[in-house]
């Protein structure tokens, strides 16, 4: 029987019903208003309800992959950055208004174990999946299965510290991976950087306008030989990949799997990733290792949330 899918953002919640083999039926989409766990409870409903009316079919359960750190196997989001949640019963919140048995995930497990099962690590059994977008998150597949680790937070590769006493990070703490190189901070650094008024190439990018910038804007300024663009460019390239190295020398993975919104639309920050990863990776742990790209797009972690329940 089909399974309920749920990919909980910072902006909307996207819900599919999914058959065995991570194909989906049918799916919807409902935007977040008010971030209070009721409201956002309530538009997660909507959607489920949505996408499970248009399949026409009754569904076993719920996964819900969320942006954040999950307390094990409780279902209570520790800290959600995008949604300013602390300590959330998500779960259990859903389990009541749903009427499912709900599972929940942090939104990159979910990713991976979609990518694995009907994506780019079909076939693999050790995995390592990074996903560069408005955030930096990361999930680890051993020997077929999710890890999760002691307390339900393995893989937080966007909150390793990389600068002591460094920026501030959405998680509340200073010098996280994410504070330099996810796509918020990116687009925070160089919004920084045009207001200064130095900037000339940002300026002619942009008009001036700080809505208009992106991390796609500040690779453009980069290439273009801005000099201070390029030196937030290259520093959050080079973190990426000295992270990412770091991990599959730890890791020893058999596939890597890149995806998200930096590293697909800004190719040269992927680039400089792939070319850290055999330059930083130790020879050992990189031999036979197959880097792809995330197969399922935006969908990765509906599928994956529904094959986890």
């Amino acid at each position: 029987m089909p399974t309920l899918g749920i990919d909980l953002g910072g902006t909307f919640a996207r819900a599919a019903v999914v058959d065995a083999q991570g194909h989906i039926i049918a799916s919807a989409k409902m935007a977040l208003g008010e971030r209070s766990p009721a409201a956002v409870v309530e538009s997660i409903a909507h959607a489920a309800k949505a996408a499970v009316d248009t399949a026409g079919v009754p569904v076993l359960g719920c996964g819900v992959g969320a942006a954040g750190q999950i307390h094990g196997e409780s279902g209570v989001l520790a800290v959600a950055p995008n949604l300013g949640w602390r300590n959330v019963p998500l779960g259990e919140l859903l389990r009541t208004r749903l009427g499912y048995p709900v599972r929940v995930v942090n939104d990159l497990s979910a990713a991976a174990w979609g990518e694995l099962n009907a994506g780019a690590g079909r076939g693999a059994q050790d995995m390592y999946t990074v996903f560069v977008g408005s955030g930096v998150g990361s999930a680890i597949i051993a020997g077929g299965r999710l890890v999760h680790g002691g307390g339900g937070v393995a893989g937080e590769l966007g909150h390793i510290k990389v600068v002591p006493n460094g920026r501030r990070c959405g998680c509340g703490e200073l010098g996280c991976l994410e504070a330099y190189a996810g796509g918020h901070n990116l687009i925070a650094q160089t919004r920084e950087l045009l207001a200064t008024g130095r900037s000339h190439v940002l300026m002619e990018l942009t008009g001036g306008d700080p809505a208009r910038v992106t991390p796609v804007t500040l690779e453009q300024a980069a290439e273009a030989g801005d000099t201070e663009a390029r030196e937030i460019y290259e520093r959050a390239s080079l973190m990426l990949a000295i992270a990412i190295a770091n991990q599959v020398t730890v890791l020893n993975p058999a596939r890597l799997i890149l995806g998200g919104g930096v590293l697909t639309h800004c190719p040269g920050i992927r680039r400089r990733v792939v070319e850290g990863v055999q330059a930083f990776a130790s020879t050992t742990s990189r031999e036979g290792l197959l880097i792809s790209d995330a197969e399922l797009g935006d969908d990765s972690g509906l599928i994956g949330a529904a094959l986890l329940a």
